[in-house]
């Protein structure tokens, strides 16, 4: 069976935007892993820095929890705001659909 034109555009869309979302996801995971490295590595220099038990650690640590969401927040924020279409531009179909009186 093969598909048609407007199928082939729609598969290869959906395959784009699959891949897309991947990347961003394996973006995301990888950001996640290096700030708690960073905090973990981090705060054990300063512990043995200062002699102190695990204070810098810990401190350290549960500020990457802080620090990790909003990377993420951002770093999905601003993958996603390319998906959206403005709203000033209407498509074709939606402008023929203004044309026979149908809301989008």
């Amino acid at each position: 069976m093969s598909l048609t034109g407007d199928q082939s555009d729609k598969k290869t869309a959906l395959r784009s935007l699959n891949l897309t979302l991947a990347a961003i996801t394996g973006q995301v995971g990888c950001l996640t892993v290096i700030i708690i490295l960073a905090a973990f590595f981090g705060g054990r220099w300063l512990d043995s820095r200062f002699e102190s038990d695990a204070l810098f650690t810990v401190i350290l640590m549960i500020a990457s929890v802080t620090v990790t969401l909003v990377v993420m927040f951002w770093v999905v924020k601003s993958a996603t705001s390319r998906f959206a279409k403005p709203s000033g531009q209407n498509s074709k179909e939606d402008e023929e659909g203004i044309d026979r009186g149908k809301t989008p």
